[in-house]
């Protein structure tokens, strides 16, 4: 299979890209700055330089290939959401996802599948309810942008293209993403939970969100909306006890839900607020996890680490 990847290049990107080339697939990766991403990816992987917004110098490589993922889009997690951070965030995934829909539309050999990234934000705030694919969307900024997100590449279905809709939870790697930067207070026995520590803690072992990309890929059946989260969700001091106990150190400090919303403003409804997701349809078409429980997860991670 030869697989065009837009996002490539960042944390899921990278992950995939390394089990797609052991595998035997061929790799394409659409970059910003593929000069400065080379040496970070296996060999072989093409990189083609882009600027995220139009398919200029790059969208007849689409004629050649089997597949699309589309990841792309900037970081939600980078700086406090002021309004124009907030427009960098939406405009960065809407017009890669156009951009890729355009050049697939003037492809005169069209890829089999497209799987669009999206993420179990989609759900908003929900409490103690099990999310299941389902549940409606929320109305807050990350559902909304969730729903526009997984709404830029639809077209492509109408070209008989199959879409899976890949609604990610935390990814635990020790790569990037939240979990190493929770380590260095919790190594100092600083850590504990946040604001009440109730909220879901919608999480998935990378090996697993890898290993279900490649599942959706694979099965020609699989279209629309999965939860790509562990199946058995924890609350947020449940995967602080966790976290600290495999680490040996104490988890007595909590962080007040007001100074979460002084430091990160809007952005601290990321830390407060969670889903109680549950990957059924993953489930129910047969794929299996990796790592169901929280503490093996972060075991199979944090071995050496402590």
């Amino acid at each position: 299979m030869r697989v065009l990847i837009s996002g490539g290049t960042g944390l899921i990107g990278r992950a995939l890209t390394r089990a797609l080339v052991e595998r035997g697939d061929e790799v394409v990766i659409l970059s910003r700055s593929p000069q400065r991403h080379a040496a970070h990816l296996p060999q072989g992987v093409q990189l083609l330089a882009w600027d995220g917004r139009t398919p200029t110098g790059w969208g007849e490589i689409v004629n050649t290939v089997d597949a699309v993922v589309n990841l792309a889009g900037a970081n939600i997690a980078e700086g406090r959401w002021t309004a124009a951070r907030k427009r960098v965030i939406r405009e960065s995934r809407l017009h890669a996802g156009h951009a890729l829909v355009e050049a697939i539309r003037d492809a005169t050999s069209k890829p089999h599948v497209l799987i669009q990234a999206s993420a179990v934000g989609y759900y908003g705030p929900r409490g103690d309810e099990i999310v299941t694919e389902d549940t409606p969307p929320g109305s807050d900024f990350l559902a909304q942008l969730a729903v526009e997100w997984e709404a830029s590449t639809r077209e492509v279905e109408a070209w008989g293209i199959r879409r899976p809709i890949i609604r990610t939870g935390v990814v635990l790697s020790m790569e990037g993403g939240a979990l190493p930067r929770m380590l260095p207070p919790f190594k100092l026995g600083l850590g504990g939970p946040l604001g009440s520590g109730r909220q879901w803690f919608p999480w998935i072992h990378m090996a697993d969100e890898v290993g279900a990309i490649l599942f959706l890929l694979d099965r020609e059946d699989a279209h629309g909306p999965y939860n790509l989260s562990a199946p058995n969700p924890v609350r947020n001091e449940e995967f602080t006890r966790a976290l600290g106990e495999i680490l040996h150190r104490p988890t007595l400090f909590r962080v007040p839900a007001f100074a979460l919303r002084l430091l990160f403003g809007e952005m601290a409804t990321v830390l407060l607020e969670g889903q109680r997701a549950i990957p059924r349809r993953l489930l129910d078409e047969g794929y299996t996890f990796r790592y169901e429980d929280v503490r093996s997860a972060l075991r199979a991670l944090l071995e050496g680490e402590r």
